[in-house]
């Protein structure tokens, strides 16, 4: 009796840390067209989980990271090898590559996207 009581209890755990995290990463962004954008235009970010500077990168997009071209070079090693990437985060646009944070200012001016009529209203 008593394990089926752990069971339960978690079972229970585990489908409320699931439905916690999945819930985070829904919804519109502030920055959705924005992102999509820099997809569209061929800019592509380089990271990983664990890299403090990649959740800074992340973290500016909101909800609309989403819409970014990433590739997580823990899961993708060839091709992060493929492309030299040798730090962490990395962005790709235009064949040029630009290691560390961008600011989305920067981003921006490297894709030609607009980034003040890219915020959802």
């Amino acid at each position: 009796m008593n394990s089926k009581i752990i069971f339960c209890f978690l079972l229970i755990l585990v489908i409320s840390l699931v439905s916690t995290g999945c819930a985070k990463n829904t919804g519109p962004g502030e920055y959705d067209s924005f992102a999509k954008c820099l997809s569209e235009k061929g800019a592509k970010m380089y990271g990983t989980d664990w890299c403090s500077h990649c959740k800074a990168q992340k973290k500016l997009f909101g909800n609309s990271f989403q819409y970014v071209n990433y590739v997580d070079c823990d899961w993708n090693k060839d091709e992060c090898l493929k492309v030299g990437i040798q730090g962490y985060p990395t962005w790709i646009i235009d064949n040029k590559m630009y290691t560390g944070e961008q600011s989305l200012e920067r981003l921006a001016s490297l894709t030609r996207c607009g980034l003040a009529e890219a915020k959802t209203e």
